[in-house]
């Protein structure tokens, strides 16, 4: 009896991870019944309806195809019309069927009920990648190549975008159209680490036949709905979720090692929804899936890079001709809240403002800043003890966010109070360039080899790859 005993044990949890790109997948074969239904949910023939608020009794409703013939007339018939998440499309209610099940009032009379497949659905794409990651200890040679995948969307311009962490030391970057088997070569024409975004682009016209690019949204507020678009793991086909913004702060960017503005929301993003566009009600995308955070006290928090970054990316590199980065004004500074401090650094009480620590010697600021001098404008907007500034109604955010809108080369005016008495200085904004650099771009580390001695640049990802190696 106790050898035949079946043994019951928990399945081992998956790593966690902080970006969203995942390894292609090993290829297995499905029941049919579940690639039958997946084909049958997202389809453009046939599009699934469902209202995640609903009760778990609340049937689904499928919407079927519109045929070439004409609906029967119903003779108390009325219409509701109920939006999509693309802003478009609607269905008929028959007035005899309220109150009945909506898959039985469905079976009574399909043509009454119509839907439109969402544009924007199409404008996804899957992004296959093939990496090869640079060895920093052996720096004329390179690690085993390995394979991702993760998602992307089509751009005005015959562009598309993705993640730049999908991206990351690529040999190889192919995208697959949603529905279609072939696989299309891309070509990267940026990466832009520090916002981890990437713009690629297809030379082969058949892969934008019938392709329509993503219009972009304003900038959410909170409880807004959001619907993330993408190619996670745990299946082939595209996968929708939907949730709310539940925050909108400076975030840490962990691919780029920097602070620029992003989105929390609550809906569920895994691997390989990295890229991937998250959509308003208006079926506008309004965010970009980036990372997640994974943690044994966190649920549902999902990270989304705003149209503001967005377009900063796209902006700059058409003005430049590709991407400069986002300039960053090189010092490190305290917040001003204690009123002893800012007595001792010659404040009045109407005076607010933070107090720089330290200046980054290689920033253009080290010229004109000195530490212990107290910011108190930057082009014109006060900041706060607390190293805020106001951005909406009912909201303040740190004032990073307006170097963060400038552009490499653009002018700032800062005041700043200095021995009790106020300085204005007009600064030449520049992207931080660090001692140690936080990421090598994509390049091989550089090398030189004299007398059997191998001298390289010391950078973040050498200090890693020996670390971890």
């Amino acid at each position: 009896m106790g050898d035949n005993k079946r043994k019951r044990g928990r399945k081992a949890k998956t790593p966690a991870s902080e970006t969203l790109d995942h390894p292609a997948p090993v290829t297995t074969t499905a029941p049919n019944s579940t690639s039958t239904a997946m084909d049958d949910v997202f389809s453009v023939g046939n599009v699934e309806l469902i209202d995640t608020t609903a009760s778990p009794h609340h049937r689904r409703l499928r919407a079927r195809p519109n045929h070439s013939e004409k609906p029967h007339a119903l003779p108390t018939g009325r219409r509701h019309a109920r939006p999509l998440d693309n802003g478009g499309g609607d269905f008929s209610v028959p007035s005899d069927v309220v109150g009945v099940s909506p898959a039985v009032a469905m079976e009574a009379d399909p043509a009454a009920w119509v839907a439109r497949a969402l544009p924007a659905m199409d404008s996804v794409v899957k992004v296959f990648c093939v990496h090869t990651e640079p060895n920093f200890s052996l720096p004329w040679q390179r690690k085993r190549q390995y394979s991702s995948s993760s998602s992307g969307f089509v751009i005005g311009g015959r562009r598309v975008l993705t993640n730049a962490h999908s991206v990351e030391h690529y040999t190889q970057v192919k995208l697959k159209k949603r529905g279609s088997d072939t696989k299309y070569l891309a070509t990267v024409l940026a990466i832009g680490t520090e916002c981890d975004i990437a713009m690629l682009t297809v030379d082969d016209d058949e892969f934008w036949q019938g392709m329509s690019p993503v219009e972009f949204g304003e900038l959410p507020t909170l409880q807004d709905a959001v619907t993330v678009v993408g190619y996670p793991i745990g299946g082939d086909t595209i996968s929708v979720t939907s949730g709310v913004v539940s925050r909108i702060e400076i975030l840490s960017y962990v691919h780029g090692s920097t602070e620029l503005l992003g989105l929390q929301i609550d809906a569920a993003i895994n691997s390989g929804n990295s890229g991937g566009p998250a959509f308003n009600d208006k079926g506008n995308c309004v965010g970009i899936a980036f990372q997640s955070l994974k943690h044994e006290d966190a649920e549902n928090i999902g990270y989304v890079i705003p149209t503001p970054v967005i377009m900063h990316f796209i902006q700059d590199y058409e003005k430049n001709g590709g991407y400069t980065g986002f300039p960053i004004l090189g010092v490190e500074w305290q917040k001003m809240e204690n009123p002893d401090l800012r007595m001792a650094m010659g404040m009045k009480p109407d005076q607010k403002g933070v107090r720089i620590r330290r200046i980054d010697p290689t920033a253009p600021e080290s010229k004109v800043l000195k530490p212990s001098d107290v910011i108190l404008s930057f082009d014109g907007v006060d900041i706060a003890n607390d190293g805020t500034v106001p951005f909406r109604h009912g909201e303040r955010i740190g004032f990073s966010y307006l170097i963060s809108q400038k552009y490499t080369g653009d002018n700032a005016a800062i005041k700043v109070l200095r021995n009790s008495d106020i300085f204005k200085f007009d600064i030449k904004l520049d992207s931080h360039r660090r001692l140690i650099p936080a990421h090598s771009k994509g390049k091989p580390p550089s090398y030189y080899i004299i007398a059997g001695f191998v001298f390289t640049t010391v950078s973040v990802p050498y200090l890693r790859s020996e670390v971890c190696g």
